[in-house]
């Protein structure tokens, strides 16, 4: 019995040092600014409401947080008081186990313009800015303060391949080094969906 207790408490404090870590890379990499990179407009209108809900990372720029994770998932939850709950959710390969990290996003400026700050660690934010999104909400650009940091997110696990190079020619218009692009793999059912 001792032993399952401290693996559970091994569990436990791994996970917590990994939000932590997610966190502090977060600011370490400059993402304290909120605000869009110059040239990013962010859309508007934006509806939360239809932005809610589950969204698969297909693609992003290599970042220690995210390095090695695959079946990467975001969960956005609006809250009663305005803000959102966002809980991101991948397989760490390292490690052979899921990770999750959950943090809170607030609307920079008005809830129908697609720019937010979010935050994975007490009161420190980075921006989030949705510079593109299909009229049906099915996939969606967003950039973070720099253009060091973007994500191609999408309803389903995978697009055609000709919405994709629509995305990424709408990536590299912006400045983005979309060749450094690295495309996240799906292959694995989220045991936690």
């Amino acid at each position: 019995m001792g032993r399952l207790l401290c693996h559970i408490a091994h569990r436990l404090v791994a996970a917590r040092l990994w939000m932590a870590l997610m966190a502090a890379m977060w600011l370490l990499a400059g993402c304290a600014s909120t605000s869009p990179p110059p040239g990013v407009s962010v859309v508007t209108p934006f509806d939360l409401q239809r932005y809610r809900g589950r969204w698969y990372e297909l693609a992003r720029l290599d970042h220690a947080f995210e390095r090695g994770m695959t079946d990467v998932s975001a969960l956005y939850v609006p809250q009663p008081d305005g803000s959102v709950r966002v809980v991101n959710r991948g397989f760490d390969s390292a490690k052979a186990q899921w990770r999750e990290a959950v943090g809170k996003a607030l609307f920079i400026g008005a809830p129908t313009t697609g720019s937010l700050k979010v935050s994975f660690f007490g009161p420190f934010y980075g921006g989030y800015h949705v510079a593109a999104l299909s009229p049906d909400y099915l996939w969606a650009l967003v950039v973070g303060p720099t253009l060091g940091y973007c994500w191609v997110l999408a309803r389903d696990k995978q697009l055609p391949a000709s919405e994709r190079e629509a995305i990424v020619a709408r990536a590299l218009h912006l400045g983005i080094d979309t060749a450094a692009l690295i495309w996240v793999p799906h292959g694995r059912e989220d045991p936690a969906p």
